[in-house]
C-alpha cells in the first residue's frame, strides 16, 4: 500500500529550514539500534560502550615513588641544615624492599617502585651527596615529595568510562591499567548505500559520451569506515523504477540504515520519487545551506533513509553536517561538539545572501604565525577538488553578502568531523 511523502517546503511560500532546525528534526525523529556484544578491548577501539565500565581495584596499587632517588621517614627531615641518613637497602619496580625503614635511615628506590614501610617521603637522586652507604639530605625536602599514594588516579568502585563512550586509545590504555579485558559494547549499524543514474560508470571501465565515474560511494564509503560501521556498497542503481524499488527493499531488509546519493530533489527523477512512495515514509526538504540544498530523510521498514544530493561535494556537505551526528546517535553515542572559532580570511570570499554556505578553505599560518584561511578556488558543488584541498569548512551566514580580505570569518577544521 502507498505510504505518504510529505514535500516540506515545497511550496513557494514555506521558507527554506534553517541547518539548526534541519539537524533538530532528524535527531528527534531517531534513537539507537539494539543489540549488543562483548568483545576485547583491542576489538573494541572506536567502539561505542553499552554499559558502564567500573573499576575493580586501586590505581596505582601500592604506594609508590614517582623519581630515581631516597625513600625516608618524613620525621628525620632536618629543621634546619643537613643530616647523614644511613641507606639500608634498596627498592626496585617489580623489586620491592621488604624491611621498615627505621629512624635516621633511608633506602635506595626507583620511579615506580613501592614505598617501603616506614617511609613516606623520596628525595630525588640529584638533590642528595651520597657517600657509600650514607647519604646527605638538607633541610629543603617536604614531607610527602615525589611520592604516589595507592588510588591516587583511581580508585575501587570509580566509574571508568560511561555508556555511550566511544572507546579510544587513551581509553584502552586506562581500561588496562586497571585489568579490564572485555567490554561490552553496541553492535555495529549496519548502513547499506547506492548511487542512481544511467551516466555513472564504476572506476576502471571505459566512459563512453555522456557518461561520469561514480565517485560518490568511494567518498561514502570513506566516511562510513572511518566511523567504524559495518557497510554494504550496492552499486549503481539505473535509473529504472523497478530496479531501484528493489534496491531500497532488499536494503531496508538487511541494513539499520540507507543512504542513496542522487534523484531526491523534488520533482527530479520522478522513479525516485514513486519507489520511495511505494515503500516508505520519507520527507523531502530544502535546507537553507549550499551546497547540499535538497535532502531526503525518513524510513523505509525498519530502516533510516537518507537521501543526498547527487553533485560530490553537495553529498559530503549534507552528509557531514546532517548524517553523521544522525549516524553517531543511532551508535549511542553523540557527535564530537565540532570545533568552530574565528580567524581573518586572507582572500576576499564571494557570496549572495540567502543561505547559509559551508565554502571549503584552507586553514594555515601567515607569516607572524597567525591563523587565518583562503578558500580553494572555484566553489561549485560539483568540484571534489574543492573537498580534497581543503581542511576545513568556511562558515558563512545566511545574511552575509561577501566577505573582504581581513575580515573575521567562521572556521570548522576538517579534524573535528573527517
Amino acid at each position: 500500500m502507498s505510504k505518504t511523502v510529505h514535500h516540506d517546503c515545497d511550496c513557494p511560500t514555506t521558507g527554506l529550514l534553517s541547518v539548526d532546525e534541519a539537524r533538530q528534526r532528524l535527531m528527534d525523529a531517531m534513537s539507537p539500534i539494539k543489540g549488543r556484544e562483548r568483545l576485547t578491548i583491542r576489538q573494541a577501539l572506536n567502539r561505542v560502550l553499552a554499559e558502564d565500565v567500573l573499576s575493580t581495584m586501586e590505581v596505582p596499587p601500592f604506594s609508590n615513588s614517582a623519581m630515581d632517588g631516597y625513600a625516608l621517614r618524613s620525621e628525620d627531615i632536618p629543621a634546619s641544615g643537613n643530616k647523614i641518613l644511613r641507606m639500608t637497602g634498596a627498592s626496585f619496580a617489580g623489586k620491592p624492599y621488604n624491611g621498615q625503614v627505621g629512624a635516621n635511615e633511608c633506602i635506595r628506590i626507583m620511579t615506580g617502585a613501592v614505598m617501603p614501610d616506614g617511609a613516606d617521603t623520596v628525595v630525588m637522586q640529584e638533590n642528595v651527596n651520597a657517600d657509600g652507604m650514607n647519604i646527605e639530605i638538607n633541610d629543603h625536602i617536604r614531607p610527602g615529595d615525589n611520592r604516589r599514594d595507592a588510588g591516587e588516579d583511581i580508585h575501587m568502585g570509580d566509574t571508568l568510562l560511561c555508556a555511550g563512550a566511544r572507546l579510544t586509545p587513551a581509553d584502552m590504555g586506562l581500561l588496562a591499567s586497571t585489568g579490564v579485558s572485555e567490554v561490552t559494547v553496541c553492535r555495529q549499524l549496519r548502513v547499506a548505500f547506492f548511487s542512481t543514474g544511467d551516466e555513472l560508470k564504476p572506476v576502471g571501465s571505459t566512459l563512453e559520451p555522456g557518461e561520469i565515474y561514480d565517485s560518490n560511494r568511494y567518498t561514502l564509503y570513506g566516511m562510513l569506515e572511518r566511523m567504524g560501521t559495518q557497510w554494504l556498497d550496492m552499486g549503481v542503481i539505473p535509473d529504472q523504477r523497478d530496479a531501484v524499488c528493489r534496491a531500497l527493499q532488499e536494503a531496508s531488509e538487511i541494513a539499520d540504515v540507507i543512504l542513496t546519493s542522487g534523484g531526491v530533489s523534488v520533482g527530479e527523477a520522478d522513479f525516485v520519487t514513486e519507489a520511495l512512495e511505494q515503500l516508505g515514509e520519507v520527507q523531502f526538504w530544502k535546507v537553507a545551506m549550499k551546497p547540499g540544498k535538497p535532502l531526503a530523510t525518513g524510513t523505509i521498514g525498519k530502516a533510516y533513509f537518507f537521501g543526498l544530493p547527487g553533485n560530490p561535494v553537495s553529498a559530503m556537505a549534507t552528509y557531514y553536517q546532517f548524517v553523521q551526528p544522525a549516524l553517531y546517535l543511532l551508535m549511542g553515542t553523540t557527535a564530537p561538539e565540532p570545533l568552530i572559532f574565528e580567524v581573518p580570511s586572507a582572500v576576499t570570499l564571494r557570496k549572495s545572501p540567502g543561505r547559509l554556505e559551508y565554502q571549503r578553505g584552507i586553514l594555515e599560518r601567515d607569516t607572524n604565525g597567525q591563523y587565518q584561511v583562503r578558500d580553494t578556488g572555484k566553489q561549485g558543488s560539483h568540484i571534489l577538488t574543492s573537498m580534497s584541498r581543503a581542511n576545513c569548512f568556511i562558515i558563512l551566514p545566511a545574511e552575509c553578502a561577501g566577505v573582504e580580505t581581513g575580515e573575521r570569518v567562521q572556521v570548522q577544521p576538517f579534524a573535528g568531523i573527517i
